[in-house]
């Protein structure tokens, strides 16, 4: 029998035990996105009212990055709406937040301070506009609601845009023609409960939980807005943000509609500064798209982001961050 030398195989040994090292090292580099140091630090997410779709997501999203860059603190920052959202970042006040995109076309047309410096991270979800009146009331559209006590979101609110433009599509003008209510989606449903006000609008994701809970204890009904979209869409830049749409029936299953809601959506926006870290806003990045699914069991419209439109955050160029995530993912 022939017999290796031990020389040999003690050398032999070290270099299969090299060759296992080296395909270690390349492990942890692949596990390690682009082989950067993992982020740490801190960053605030300017969400939106406690009860609303913007908060809840932020929520979920907060444990979701806890996972991915545990020495990342992100702190939650409740606000009024897409408006103020936006105003947060510009002022180097938050460092992501999330904006309808008419509501980011208007800050820009308007030359707020620090628009220039906006960027996007993410398409995320469409948010729904929805006028909601207790089932009972005489309300059949936007038109209807001459004379009557409208809650039209905070002032700094992307709905308070979508709701101005609506009633003045329907002829309507805000500060005149109707009781206007500057209230969020965290004071509406126990305002028209408790009959102080005759309708409210909103804008959110599909289901919005206020809305929901609202209607599993108080008999309501949604407007059609349908009417109105193509009018909407020819009064100005911001409003080519707007698309047709339809609720199902079954979006608020205790409503009192007998079939589907013809409506508008805008698209939600993940937004940062220009001068966000490049490795943070990939990181970020790829936490938002690879959590979508946990994200989505709790947060239905969460589902709907998508890797092959999360790019298209028109009216903003991408982050560098985000679109470094972007090409590392590309087929």
């Amino acid at each position: 029998m022939h017999l290796v030398p031990p020389r040999v195989s003690r050398r032999r040994a070290l270099w299969g035990l090299a060759a296992v090292l080296a395909v270690c090292g390349l492990l942890v580099w692949w596990l390690r996105p682009f082989g950067e140091p993992e982020p740490s630090g801190s960053l605030a997410f300017s969400t939106g009212v406690r009860t609303g779709v913007y908060h809840r997501y932020g929520e979920l999203l907060e444990q979701a990055l806890a996972t991915d860059m545990p020495r990342v603190k992100v702190r939650l920052e409740p606000s009024e709406g897409s408006q103020q959202n936006l105003q947060r970042v510009a002022a180097g006040e938050a460092d992501f937040t999330i904006a309808t995109a008419d509501a980011v076309a208007k800050y820009r047309l308007d030359g707020k301070p620090g628009a220039e410096r906006l960027r996007g991270v993410a398409r995320l979800y469409d948010d729904y506009v929805q006028l909601v009146v207790p089932a009972g009331s005489p309300v059949q559209s936007a038109r209807d609601l001459k004379g009557k006590r409208v809650a039209v979101g905070q002032a700094g609110s992307g709905v308070r845009l979508i709701s101005d433009r609506l009633l003045a599509a329907a002829d309507l003008d805000p500060a005149r023609d109707i009781t206007p209510l500057s209230i969020g989606i965290d004071t509406m449903p126990a305002e028209l409960e408790a009959g102080r006000i005759d309708a409210f609008f909103w804008s959110g994701g599909l289901p919005t939980s206020a809305v929901r809970e609202l209607s599993e204890r108080f008999e309501i009904r949604l407007v059609q807005l349908g009417d109105l979209v193509e009018r909407l869409q020819g009064s100005g830049t911001p409003s080519r943000y707007y698309r047709a749409a339809v609720m199902p029936q079954d979006a608020y299953a205790r409503a009192r509609n007998t079939s589907a809601v013809a409506t508008l959506a805008v698209p939600n926006l993940l937004v940062t500064r220009d001068d966000t870290s490049p490795e943070l806003t990939e990181r970020f990045t790829r936490t938002v798209i690879s959590s979508r699914d946990r994200i989505g069991h709790e947060v239905h419209a969460a589902q709907l982001v998508d890797l092959r439109t999360a790019i298209y955050t028109d009216p903003l160029a991408l982050h560098e961050g985000a679109a470094r995530y972007y090409r590392s993912v590309k087929p």
